[in-house]
């Protein structure tokens, strides 16, 4: 036993040395590397945690818990600040209880019902499979112990007042109820077990073999990641490619852009709109409904005067205006996502993106910014991310105001003549002039694969500004009130 003992400790302290060596190979390849720890309570969690950090350079991770929503994660999706957490690359984050609390104790409290549990389990399985699909490297840890071995440390630990805080009411519940978390938790690991993101479970009744399990599973995930890149290996593209003529008479070709609205009408269907969404703005926030617009266009298509129309009679305090310019250093280190994360709302307010994270397959895509391949995921990643923001409670809405090519170029004019408003034109708006043709197929397969029941795409004639305008504060408001309808008619249930 004594010479077991000592080999253990040896082989813990060369896999120590090794994943030390892993991780500066993997910052110097970029590789960011996401590492969850869940199971049973007492488990050894934080002791795990502590044995992997000794490993690691403290300069290279950061480590959080999810165990408590703090106010501002409790006002967003669930997924929230996990996405917010999400490495850059070459750096390590660690969670203690991850977002499968969600599906795991939250569900054991009664706080989800059936299809509120099988939304997260969807969303779930999709924020790994992008993270994965980004070039994250996702280890997840479940730490397994018995119900004896469970009601024996907890007893250990409430024999001491100066551990006995440790072990709190929630826990003990738990225990009390083994059986129905421990079904509840094997469902779990069963439902989110897969080929991009699998499980390491692993027997915790023994500390220090639990380490060396831990940190050689990290290690060997982490040199396998490491040939991978070094390979140069790509994952499969989920789909196949659509011929391009498909999208070249596509939805953009239906609109009417002969629509226009006399400035008399405009100006009082303005003023009516306006004070009306002031007022579906105090109940929106009644409700703690949070709202997400997206706005997308062609250059001088008129988004910002939509989005100064649409926020004119709204409380500042309740909504904010997120211009998306091409992403700086810090946001190029991590998912293309992530920057939007960081931005979406609390619940009762209002985030507007004056462009969105559609950059990725339209201007990413034409210029090569990113390869085929992660324009063709980003169609599922966006549509995936979207519907748990829906999950969680948002009203989502993304505009798409149109405009014809010969408009664009009169508006272009008038901004170079105009000392006031020449700022807003640039050498890159009159290059992308140059490449509307391959606009339009992008935008085309955007719209038809991402416009979806619960964030649909709203296409704007755009010709005339004055219609552009009405329409999309017509449409924003109709859709606030039936959302603030259908909230009001649920809880009424």
């Amino acid at each position: 036993m004594r010479d077991e003992k000592k080999q253990q400790k040896e082989a813990l302290k060369e896999e120590m040395l090794r994943l030390g060596n892993l991780q500066r190979e993997c910052k110097e390849e970029k590789i960011p590397v996401y590492i969850t720890f869940d199971g049973y309570d007492g488990a050894g969690k934080g002791v795990q945690i502590g044995r992997l950090m000794q490993a690691l350079d403290p300069r290279g991770f950061d480590v959080y818990t999810g165990d408590k929503d703090t106010e501002e994660e409790a006002l967003r999706p669930f997924l929230w600040r996990f996405a917010v957490h999400a490495p850059a690359d070459g750096r390590i984050t660690i969670y203690d209880t991850s977002w499968y609390r969600r599906v795991q104790a939250d569900r054991f409290e009664g706080k989800l019902n059936e299809k509120k549990a099988d939304a997260a389990f969807e969303d779930i399985c999709a924020f790994e499979r992008c993270l994965v699909d980004g070039g994250t490297v996702l280890i997840k840890f479940f730490l397994d112990i018995s119900e004896k071995e469970q009601e024996k440390r907890f007893k250990k630990l409430l024999e001491s007042k100066d551990t006995a805080w440790r072990v709190t009411e929630k826990e003990l519940a738990r225990n009390a109820h083994y059986g129905k978390y421990k079904k509840l938790s094997d469902e779990m690991i069963r439902r989110t077990d897969t080929p991009y993101a699998p499980w390491y479970v692993i027997d915790a009744k023994e500390k220090s073999g639990t380490a060396l399990m831990v940190i050689k599973t990290v290690a060997d995930v982490l040199e396998k990641a490491l040939e991978k890149k070094r390979a140069g290996k790509e994952a499969e593209i989920f789909e196949k490619p659509v011929p391009p003529d498909r999208y070249e008479k596509g939805i953009l070709a239906k609109a009417d852009l002969t629509k226009r609205l006399e400035e008399a009408e405009y100006r009082k269907k303005l003023d009516k709109l306006q004070k009306r969404l002031e007022v579906l703005h105090g109940e929106l926030y009644r409700l703690r409904i949070p709202v997400i617009l997206g706005f997308e266009g062609w250059d001088a298509a008129g988004k910002g005067g939509a989005i100064k129309r649409l926020t004119s009679h709204l409380d500042p305090r309740g909504y904010k205006v997120c211009p998306t310019a091409s992403p700086n250093d810090v946001e190029k280190s991590h998912h293309y996502l992530w920057r939007f994360w960081n931005h979406v709302p609390k619940a009762g307010h209002i985030a507007i993106f004056d462009r969105t994270w559609y950059g990725r397959v339209m201007v990413e895509r034409i210029e090569g910014f990113c390869s085929e391949e992660d324009w063709h995921h980003a169609y599922r990643e966006i549509n995936e991310m979207e519907a748990h923001f829906v999950h969680s409670g948002a009203l989502v809405l993304k505009f798409w105001l149109q405009i014809d090519k010969d408009e664009q170029e009169r508006r272009f004019n008038d901004r170079m003549k105009n000392p006031e408003k020449r700022w807003k034109i640039t050498d890159e708006d009159w290059r992308n002039r140059e490449k509307w043709d391959a606009y339009v197929l992008a935008v085309n397969e955007m719209l038809e694969k991402t416009s979806t029941k619960d964030a649909p795409w709203i296409v704007v004639e755009g010709n005339s500004k004055w219609y552009a305008r009405i329409k999309v504060l017509e449409t924003v408001a109709d859709a606030m009130e039936k959302k603030i309808k259908e909230v009001e008619k649920n809880r009424k249930r």
